[in-house]
């Protein structure tokens, strides 16, 4: 029997992700909740910007050049990350989400973590990230983990820009 609490991280690529792995269904629900969080709730998928509709219906096509984590506990996807390409040697990490069945049990750390790993494995010397000011767990996380808010390198409002040498 497999222990449910046990959760491994995938790699891909490496791994190609499938429509079985489930993070379709976790890239949804990110983009999703983002939406009603920012005032702009949509019903389902469809209501999402097109741009977001994209990442959902071909994940493999949208991050091609990065490098996806996916958290697996008992076989089912529970978390994801994205991190990106290295570009002047910084990567980006986005896209971070955990199944709210499964938070607080350090799923979201430990995808934080092996970006961290993958990026200092990929030779970049800093790693970004951008979060809504209001999700103030996510914020405490990446503070946690060594990450510095900085000037913004985004126009969008509310936006907190962070980020932490590697």
């Amino acid at each position: 029997m497999t222990d449910q609490r046990e959760v491994a991280i995938i790699r891909w690529p490496g791994q190609a992700p499938s429509a079985r792995d489930g993070l379709a269904e976790l890239l949804a629900a990110y983009h999703v909740q983002t939406q009603a969080e920012k005032g702009e709730a949509v019903a389902d998928v469809d209501g999402l910007p097109d741009r977001y509709r994209v990442e959902i219906a071909d994940p493999q096509a949208v991050f091609v050049d990065d490098v996806v984590l996916l958290a697996s506990s008992g076989g089912t996807a529970v978390g994801c990350l994205v991190v990106t390409a290295p570009v002047d040697g910084r990567s980006e990490v986005k896209r971070l989400w955990t199944d709210p069945a499964f938070r607080g049990r350090g799923i979201a750390c430990s995808l934080v973590s092996a970006a961290l790993v993958h990026a200092a494995e990929s030779g970049v010397s800093a790693v970004g990230l951008s979060v809504w000011k209001w999700r103030a767990g996510a914020i405490a996380l990446y503070e946690r983990l060594g990450f510095t808010v900085t000037e913004s390198w985004d126009e969008r409002d509310q936006l907190v820009c962070m980020e932490r040498a590697v």
